[in-house]
């Protein structure tokens, strides 16, 4: 249930026990965390954070408005920081704004994305009318800039922005194994990895769909997927029913309590002292 040496002197406190966390840069247990938008944070800031909590934290994620709003120099510092934090720089949604403004556009954006320091690329589709087949068009784009490429799905129409809970429900939920097509044939088209959207899974509906998460995983695997679970009760949900190596989304302010559930050192009562990993004799520590 112990990490390797060289990882518990990295604590504070390390004849205290903790769960095995794999070095970075990981393929599953991967936490990645909500960058400036919904608060205006900068790189002083986010200096701080990865100072803090760096070693927990795998991705962080400009939000697909930020990263047109930002100033370059500002936008220059936050990779710079990431870089020397060992975590990687991921651009959000933009891909759904640039695709309106034509295919040069769509290009344009994908192909600026290296040069601006971003390691990984959402591609992201829940606020357009767009069919299956361009939606994987713009997936086999992302794959050529050589960044990990997240395809983001969803079973709620207009997920991903600032529309109320009622806005949602009167645009109603579409089928999950719509969502498990879409999923499985953007993994075909080159991504790397598929985000499942916690609008109408578990955010702005009235009984969460837990169905919705187990048949992902079921069919794609714990190393192949990413839950959003911007809330604690959901990321604590996750941990319960599948573990400390579960993949997750985050906002910034919930990093260290979401590794004390993957450490196994902290929790509600329903996971303190229960989250556990195991490290078998032949295992590499």
């Amino acid at each position: 249930m112990t990490g390797s040496e060289p990882e518990r002197a990295q604590h504070a406190l390390p004849f205290l026990r903790r769960n095995h966390r794999d070095p970075k840069p990981r393929g599953v247990a991967l936490t990645e965390v909500r960058g400036p938008y919904y608060a205006s944070i900068g790189p002083a800031y986010l200096d701080d954070l990865f100072t803090v909590a760096g070693p927990y934290i795998d991705w962080l994620k400009i939000p697909g408005p930020a990263i047109a709003l930002l100033p370059p120099a500002a936008l220059a510092k936050i990779a710079e920081i990431c870089v020397r934090h060992e975590v990687k720089l991921s651009a959000g949604g933009l891909i759904e704004f640039a695709v309106t403004r034509g295919p040069d556009a769509v290009a344009a954006y994908f192909d600026a994305l290296p040069d601006l320091g971003f390691d990984v690329v959402e591609v992201s589709a829940g606020f357009l009318a767009m069919s299956t087949r361009d939606y994987l068009r713009l997936v086999t784009r992302a794959s050529k800039t050589g960044l990990t490429v997240k395809a983001e799905v969803g079973v709620q129409f207009g997920a991903g922005g600032t529309s109320s809970a009622q806005a949602l429900s009167s645009a109603g939920t579409g089928s999950l194994e719509w969502a498990l097509d879409r999923a499985a044939r953007a993994l075909d088209a080159g991504a790397d990895m598929i985000v499942l959207e916690s609008e109408g899974v578990t955010e702005s509906v009235p009984t969460w769909r837990t169905d919705v998460p187990a048949t992902f995983m079921a069919r794609f695997g714990l190393e192949r997927m990413m839950f959003e679970a911007a809330d604690p009760p959901v990321f604590e949900w996750y941990i319960q029913n599948y573990g400390p190596d579960v993949n997750l989304f985050v906002d910034h302010s919930q990093a260290l309590h979401l590794e004390s559930l993957r450490a196994g050192v902290w929790g509600p009562v329903s996971l303190f002292g229960r989250v556990v990993t195991y490290r078998g004799e032949d295992d590499p520590a």
